[in-house]
């Protein structure tokens, strides 16, 4: 099996020390004024990193160490909250680059741990989906703190024999239909699932963005979480784990990524996918640039090659994902027969502008109010669903 960010990624698995970490800097800091160099100049031999697993393969690696002479450091991180830590430890110059999720990148930018990237020297950049040029999770104040990469939809799963009608709502994870046969990720950001269900059902509690709940709000959510409870079968920490819930008959319906549909599907079990009524949440990687970077050149190098199709492409393919440069369709089809129209790249808009994507709740809300609730407070609050 390939690897993916869900055979190394569990809910909260950095534990409490990079949770005390992360969230311990950021309310003294502030996000770094731009400071764009001239142009990229030669690489300084080196490059370090913290990634995902399978985001810094040899298959694209050792070409770009080849073109450039920049030779790549790679430290996977298993979490957004380890993640994060990582970027911080040692004033915040051992590492170059970051592959944040939504659920991380804020955090990085208004902890000033990263800096802004002069998109200009990113040509591919240009290619990119027009959702994914400038998305609230890596873009403040017009400044972009990193590039966009990798996305994918949450969508819900669920077995075509025994989930009957086709669900066209979340409803099918939220009543007793199918109780005990229900798998969800075990995530705090899976509150804002809950919220964007709320929004469409619960107009009265106002929710606008399903990242950015009052306490009044967060409080419908978890009672919502709560109730789901005695449905649920497993909480999810790994695609393995969901895989594994469906092959057996354990769970029948459940949020989960297109990969699980597709490595279902390959195994002959009787799985589709569908965007519900009320949308999806997603989630959208940006590499980013350390504000104490000692690589720069190298970075930038970086983040140019990784953003042709190319490259794009066989991240894809490998980790089972969609590009965020909308030019990598043909890239992919050469790699695996389908595969663009597989993993979305050729969907419309209207199915991307149906997903909400990750991004790091905050107590200042997007019209300034600060009666917004924090990560800490979802982290909080995530523990109590679970009991």
């Amino acid at each position: 099996m390939k690897a993916t960010r869900s055979q190394i990624t569990s809910a909260v698995a950095g534990g409490m020390a990079a949770v005390l970490l992360t969230l311990g800097v950021a309310a003294s800091a502030a996000p770094v004024k731009a400071n764009y160099p001239d142009k990229i100049g030669k690489g300084e031999g080196q490059l370090n990193l913290v990634a995902w697993e399978g985001y810094a393969q040899d298959e694209w690696v050792k070409p770009f160490e080849k073109q450039t002479g920049c030779m790549v450091h790679r430290k996977y991180a298993g979490s957004s909250d380890e993640m994060v830590a990582l970027m911080r430890q040692g004033g915040g110059g051992e590492y170059d680059l970051v592959s944040a999720s939504g659920d991380a990148s804020l955090r990085l930018i208004y902890g000033g741990d990263v800096q802004p990237v002069d998109v200009k020297l990113i040509p591919a950049w240009q290619d990119f989906l027009p959702q994914l040029k400038s998305p609230p999770n890596n873009t403040v104040n017009g400044l972009h703190y990193g590039v966009s990469y990798e996305w994918g939809p949450n969508v819900l799963l669920y077995n075509t024999n025994k989930v009957t009608p086709k669900p066209t709502s979340w409803d099918a994870i939220y009543s007793d239909t199918y109780k005990g046969q229900v798998t969800v990720p075990d995530n705090p950001i899976q509150i804002a699932d809950a919220a964007l269900y709320l929004k469409a059902h619960k107009p009265e509690l106002g929710i606008k963005d399903p990242y950015e709940l009052t306490r009044k709000q967060l409080a419908a959510a978890v009672d919502l979480l709560q109730k789901q409870r005695p449905l649920i079968k497993k909480y999810w920490a790994q695609a393995s784990d969901e895989i594994e819930l469906f092959k057996n008959g354990d769970a029948v319906v459940g949020a989960a990524w297109p990969y699980m549909t597709n490595a279902l599907q390959k195994d002959g079990v009787s799985v589709a996918d569908t965007i519900p009524s009320e949308g999806a949440t997603g989630w959208s990687d940006t590499w980013m640039l350390s504000a104490h970077a000692k690589h720069p050149n190298c970075a930038y190098k970086w983040m140019q090659y990784v953003s042709t199709p190319k490259v794009q492409a066989e991240q894809a393919i490998y980790f089972g994902e969609t590009p965020a440069n909308k030019e990598a369709c043909s890239a992919m089809d050469k790699i695996e027969k389908g595969a663009c129209h597989k993993f979305h790249l050729d969907a419309p808009s209207s199915y991307f502008d149906q997903i909400y994507f990750w991004k790091t709740p905050r107590t200042q809300c997007a019209d300034g109010q600060r009666n917004c609730t924090s990560y800490r407070d979802w982290q909080r609050a995530w523990q109590r669903v679970k009991g």
